[in-house]
This record gives C-alpha cells, sequence and structure tokens, in this order.
C-alpha cells in the first residue's frame, strides 16, 4: 500500500451516525501523525494501521489487517501490562498508560490505549533514547549515591540557597554530638552554622562565612579544621576537617566533615614530645627556648632569671649503681624541682644530668636566693637502689638585661656560670659576669691548644729531687709536668690539668708522661745513678682501669726496672673507689711497681682505707709542712703522728714543701723517711740536674743541691 487511499479504513467509528466521511477524515489526520497508530476491534483484532506502524513494524497493513493481535505478536499477549492495558481501557473507557519493552523491535515505547466505542485505538512513541538517557541517568544517580554511602566522611550537598539537597549514610547515621551542627534534607546549612557562631562556636561562625563565600561565588573552595569541645565521651575534644566545593562548576556544593580526632591528637603528642624530656616530662632544650623567649617578650621591663643546674658526680652513680638508679634519681630530682619552684616558673631538662628553671620577673639577687632553694633540694639523700645516696649540684645564674633578646644567650650565660662554679668544687652556685666568660673561652682556648700539644707532645718534663732524710742522699725525683706553649709560653699543670681531665685528654699526657719519665730513669741509671722516678697519675686515668697496662708498657718500652718506678695518686681519688684502686695498685706492685699516696692529709680516708690500700710511702702535704713554726709545737704533733702512722703500716712518710732549714728539721725529728721541697733543690729539668747528681757523688755531708743559676 502506498497511499492513505488505498490504505483499508476502520471497520466501525466514534458513533453510528458519523458515517465514513467522518472516518476518512479521522484516518486521513491520524497518517500525518508520526506516532506509531493501529485500532483494534471487540476481538482484539487489527482493523487500521497507519503509516508510521507499517514503518515501525516493516510490514504492510495488508498483510496486518483482519489479525488477531495477540496471534501476530506473541509478546504483546506475554506481556500483562498490555494485556491490562487493553482490557482496562475498554471497560472503564479511559485512556491507559504504560511503557514497555518490545524485544522483537529491541526497543521501548510508550503506549497510550485510547477507548472508540467498541474499539480501542493504540498509539505507540519510541521512547528509547528517552528511556536509555533516563537509565543513564538513573545509573549516574545510584552510582553517585553508592560514591557518598561509600564515603566515611559526613557529606551534603547543598543548593544554590544553602538547603541540604542529599545526605550520605555516614551523615544520616553518625549524628554528632549535641550542640554540633547538623542538619537534614531541606535544611538551610548555613543559617544552622550562623546559629551555632551565634551561640558562641567560632568554628560554626567560620563555616557559615565560608559558604556563604563560596556560593555567592567569590571563592572556588572552602576548608577548615574546627574542635567541638566535649564531644567525646571521654570528655575531650572532637577535631573536624570540614571541606566545601562547587559541584561541576554549578551553584551547588558539596560538604564534607571528615573526624580528624586521631590525628590531630597524634600531632599534639608528636608536638608535646618534640618539646619535653621522655624520661622526666619537663620541657627540652626545645620546650626551655619557647618559655624563654615567651618570658623575656611577656616581661621587657622585668627581668628574666635563668638557673643552669649540673648534678656532681652523676656519672658515679650511672657507673656504681646502673642507668636505671640514675634514671630515677633524674625523676626524682625533676619532682623535687617542680615542687620548689614558684607557678610562673618553668623546669626544664636539656640531656643528661642538666637542669633548667626559668624564672620570670626575678632580678640576680632573686636569683641568688633560687640557687639556695634548690641547693636545699639536696639536703635529703636520695633513695636509690636500696640505700640513701648523698647528691649535690652546682648552679649557674644569669639574669636579662636591657638588651637580652634571645633565649641561647641566657642559657649559654648560665651554662658559663654553672662550669666556673664547678671547677671551684662541687655544691657551689655562681651567679655570671662578663669575667666568667672570658675565663672561659680561656678554658676554650686551652682545650683546643690541647689537643694539638697531645699530637705535637710539646710536654717537657722538670725533676724535683727526692732527698732520704736517713743519708741525706737523693734518692729519687719526682717527674713534674709542664707544657711549653708556642705562643703562650710555660703553662704550669693548675691550668691545663683540669681542662685535660674534662676534656678526656688526660689518659693520652699521662701515658707521654710515663713513656717519658721512665726514659729519662734508664737513662740516669745507665749513667751511674740510680733512681726512682715518682709519676703522678689521675683518678680518671685509675677509672679507666687501663693504668695497669699502660704502666707495664712503658716500663717495657723504657727497658727500666719496675722497682725504680714510683706511681703517685692523691688521696681522694684512691678513696672514691677503694675496691677498684687496690686491684689496681695490688697488681703493679706484683710487678715491683711502687706505689704512693700524694698529697696525704688533705682527704677525708679512713685509717682502716689507708691501711687496706697497697701502698709503699705517705708523701705528707705540704699544707701540714708548712705550718711548722719553730714556736709552735701543735703542727709538729700532727706532722708525727702521720710519721707514726705511716711507720706501723710499714710505708716511707716523705714530706712535701720543706722550704726552710726549721722545717726540714721538725721533718728529721718527728720521724719523717724522705723530703722534697725547694730548701732541697727546685724543680730541674733532666740537663740541669743530671750534673749536679754526678758532682754530688764525690761530696759528703752535703744535703742541699744548688739552685740553678738565675
Amino acid at each position: 500500500m502506498s497511499g492513505a487511499a488505498e490504505r483499508p479504513r476502520p471497520a466501525s467509528g466514534p458513533s453510528a451516525g458519523s458515517g465514513p466521511a467522518w472516518r476518512d477524515r479521522v484516518t486521513d489526520a491520524l497518517e500525518m501523525v508520526s506516532e506509531a497508530i493501529c485500532f483494534l476491534d471487540a476481538e482484539d483484532r487489527l482493523t487500521w494501521l497507519n503509516s508510521a506502524a507499517e514503518r515501525l513494524l516493516e510490514r504492510p497493513a495488508g498483510t496486518l489487517v483482519g489479525r488477531a493481535v495477540w496471534a501476530e505478536f506473541p509478546e504483546l499477549g506475554r506481556s500483562h501490562a498490555a494485556v491490562t492495558a487493553n482490557r482496562e481501557a475498554r471497560r472503564t473507557g479511559t485512556v491507559q498508560h504504560l511503557e514497555m519493552f518490545a524485544p522483537t523491535l529491541d526497543r521501548w515505547f510508550e503506549v497510550r490505549v485510547l477507548p472508540v466505542e467498541d474499539d480501542v485505538a493504540v498509539f505507540f512513541r519510541d521512547v528509547h533514547e528517552r528511556r536509555a538517557l533516563d537509565d543513564e541517568r538513573a545509573a549516574e544517580s545510584s552510582l553517585l549515591r553508592a560514591v557518598l554511602n561509600a564515603l566515611p566522611a559526613r557529606t551534603a550537598i547543598l543548593d544554590a540557597d544553602g538547603t541540604i539537597l542529599t545526605t550520605n549514610t555516614a551523615w544520616q547515621e553518625r549524628r554528632p554530638p549535641a550542640g554540633q551542627v547538623s542538619g537534614d534534607r531541606g535544611d538551610d546549612y548555613v543559617a544552622l552554622c550562623r546559629a551555632a557562631g551565634r551561640a558562641g562556636h567560632r568554628g560554626a561562625q567560620a563555616m557559615a562565612d565560608g559558604l556563604e563565600a563560596l556560593l555567592a561565588g567569590r571563592t572556588r573552595s572552602f576548608s577548615l579544621d574546627h574542635a567541638w569541645p566535649g564531644a567525646r565521651q571521654s570528655g575531650g575534644e572532637t577535631w573536624w576537617h570540614m571541606q566545601a566545593f562547587p559541584v561541576d562548576d554549578g551553584p551547588r556544593v558539596v560538604v564534607t566533615h571528615t573526624d580528624i580526632t586521631d590525628r590531630v591528637s597524634a600531632e599534639q603528642r608528636q608536638a608535646w614530645q618534640a618539646r619535653h624530656d621522655h624520661l622526666t616530662a619537663l620541657p627540652n632544650r626545645a620546650g626551655l627556648h619557647e618559655a624563654i623567649s615567651a618570658a623575656l617578650a611577656e616581661e621587657p621591663g622585668g627581668a628574666v632569671t635563668v638557673l643552669f643546674m649540673d648534678v656532681d658526680g652523676f656519672k658515679q652513680v650511672n657507673d656504681t649503681l646502673g642507668h636505671e638508679a640514675g634514671d630515677l634519681l633524674l625523676r626524682e630530682l625533676a619532682s623535687r624541682l617542680a615542687h620548689r619552684t614558684r607557678p610562673t616558673d618553668v623546669v626544664g631538662r636539656l640531656g643528661g644530668d642538666e637542669f633548667v628553671v626559668v624564672a620570670r620577673d626575678c632580678p640576680a639577687a632573686g636569683g641568688l636566693h633560687l640557687a639556695e632553694r634548690f641547693r636545699a633540694v639536696f639536703d635529703e639523700p636520695f633513695e636509690l637502689a636500696g640505700s640513701r645516696l648523698p647528691v649535690t649540684v652546682s648552679i649557674g645564674i644569669a639574669s636579662s638585661g636591657p638588651g637580652t633578646t634571645r633565649p641561647e644567650d641566657l642559657l649559654r650565660d648560665a651554662d658559663t656560670a654553672m662550669y666556673a662554679a664547678k671547677s671551684r668544687g662541687p655544691d657551689r652556685h655562681l651567679l655570671f659576669t662578663p669575667a666568667l666568660r672570658t675565663e672561659l673561652e680561656e678554658r676554650w682556648q686551652v682545650a683546643s691548644g690541647l689537643r694539638e700539644a697531645v699530637l705535637l707532645e710539646q710536654f717537657t718534663l722538670h725533676w724535683q729531687p727526692v732527698v732520704d732524710l736517713a743519708t741525706d742522699a737523693v734518692v729519687g725525683c719526682e717527674a713534674l709536668l709542664r707544657w711549653e706553649h708556642p705562643e703562650r709560653g710555660r703553662v704550669p699543670p693548675a691550668e691545663f690539668v683540669p681542662v685535660a681531665e674534662e676534656k678526656g685528654l688526660i689518659e693520652a699526657i699521662t701515658r707521654w708522661l710515663l713513656r717519658t719519665a721512665v726514659e729519662q730513669g734508664a737513662a740516669w741509671e745507665r749513667a751511674g745513678l740510680p733512681l726512682a722516678v715518682g709519676v703522678n697519675v689521675s683518678a680518671l686515668h685509675l677509672a679507666s682501669g687501663t693504668l695497669v697496662d699502660d704502666v707495664l708498657g712503658a716500663l717495657g718500652a723504657g727497658r727500666l726496672a719496675p722497682r725504680r718506678l714510683v706511681v703517685e695518686l692523691t688521696e681522694t681519688s684512691l678513696t672514691s673507689d677503694p675496691e677498684q684502686a687496690a686491684a689496681q695498685l695490688g697488681e703493679l706492685r706484683r710487678h715491683g711497681v711502687r706505689v704512693a699516696i700524694d698529697d696525704f692529709g688533705t682527704g677525708y680516708s679512713s685509717l682502716a682505707t689507708v691501711a687496706a690500700l697497697p701502698v709503699d710511702t705517705l708523701k705528707v702535704d705540704r699544707s701540714l709542712v708548712s705550718g711548722l713554726p719553730e714556736d709552735r709545737t701543735v703542727p709538729q704533733a700532727v706532722l708525727g703522728a702521720v710519721a707514726a702512722l705511716g711507720t706501723a703500716l710499714g710505708m716511707d712518710v716523705l714530706a712535701e714543701g720543706v722550704e726552710t732549714p726549721a722545717q726540714l728539721a721538725a721533718a728529721r725529728r718527728v720521724g719523717c723517711t724522705h723530703a722534697q721541697g725547694f730548701h732541697l733543690s727546685r724543680p730541674l729539668t733532666a740537663a740541669e740536674l743530671t750534673p749536679l747528681l754526678l758532682a754530688g757523688r764525690s761530696r759528703t755531708g752535703v744535703p742541699c743541691l744548688p739552685a740553678p743559676p738565675g
């Protein structure tokens, strides 16, 4: 069929009186419609199809008219919706709408069934593209919903006016605690934030401002970290990271709230740990710098005083009682110091056994008073490892001046004063002065030069003869160390030995001293002068445990008989650890080396301690010998008591510092066996002393050696 004139007409019309003309006009009009249209009679047979229907079905109307639609198109018969729509249209006389998928055509159609008297007109509109677009949009919406629900953050989408359009599962299920900004679909979220801001929450106010700027297009994104106090069950605060950004550059906005409490807590812990000491929980160096900076900034007209404290002999606590006991001491000390400070003061630990107190509004005089209070912290012994341990502290004090702005300056000055106090003896405190800085700089210069002196062996030895009071013969010489500095000249031991001990150089210097003294003793022996050579050894060298090896090594290299060497140690160095001292000195004596206690009478050793040590000679300190006036008997009695003690213990007794004939006579009278001092001979170089000793062999009755010229 090629045209409407040849096309079959519907067998019936809207009314009996309408006539063929009406039907012709209707069908002609329906031919012009783009939708596919067909008519079904009361027995559901096709009575008419328009051209659009022919094109859709790809069959001419003549092959379909008169045939039952259910037989011709079985899928329609299997469609419950299609059968129901046809029946309902006939029963109710109303238009029925449905959408259905035609498997044969592989397309979706919108179908309207229109009753026309005993017939029905069926209109088909191809909605496949629209349906596909709807399905795509539905899939996108479903995907968006799935993505939103998968987000752990509380998420909402706001309309251009701030109204909540949709929220995800986290938003709905994980409601924030009371007082925080929430909201449901349809609520004005910006208004909710404003209300919370008026209630006093600054974070909510900032959220409202940021969202308004974003919705108005004044910014492209907005984020904020904020805390809600009292939000967690534990009573702490909850931290949130709020983010907002436009959807596809449109008017709508995505808002997310992520709980970052754990991250913020971790960052806060890290920040705290970066500024605090892990052992005592006190501020560390960084925390102290901040405290001093804050004090200086807040009190530009007032003084800030820093007290720098160093525990005396702390290394010995670690070495003897162990590091656990040392840690316990530091924690107990931190607690005591914290209880002795004012609320505005800050107590910190720099590390090791160094503590610092920062005192606000405290002039230098107040710092001295505080130092006295802190030293009193040590009056009560510390309970450690089952014993009560007395401990003292050295304290340096520095106060800010009008130009003080840097915390490191105050710490440096207090540190300088502490070192100066410690150099004067334990349990002291000292206020910083510029002179102390000069003194410390000189010590640094000495320390720097000492390292070079050890490498270049810039040391020399002077020798002070030891006289046997029974025969007036020179039987030995004490080696006295001198440093020949290339620029400063001769540096006395009192200036560089303490620095060498502090900087860990004393052992290397002592090894040089032993080697050189042994070589000189061997040279004298080869010249027919069998003298004993005495060498002073530091307490630190004794504590290192290498003394025996170093002494025996020097004797082997220099080929000197061990009996010709006298190792001299001070009384205080022997009594600090008597057991260790006795073990090493006993080993030396078993090899033939002789041992002397130097400066005897200046320490606090008991008779039992002295008797237990393997010692050959007591060298009485010059302070006892120099106090021998001719008209006083008490000093002689003291010296006599020491001589009697030595004799009772089988030891020689040597009087040091004999400077007058009267002192020499007193030493003989009370029973000293040996003597040395300026009255007998000043210290001489080996080159000066050797010819005098050789000449003295031909003399008799000459107990004193002449001093060198000049």
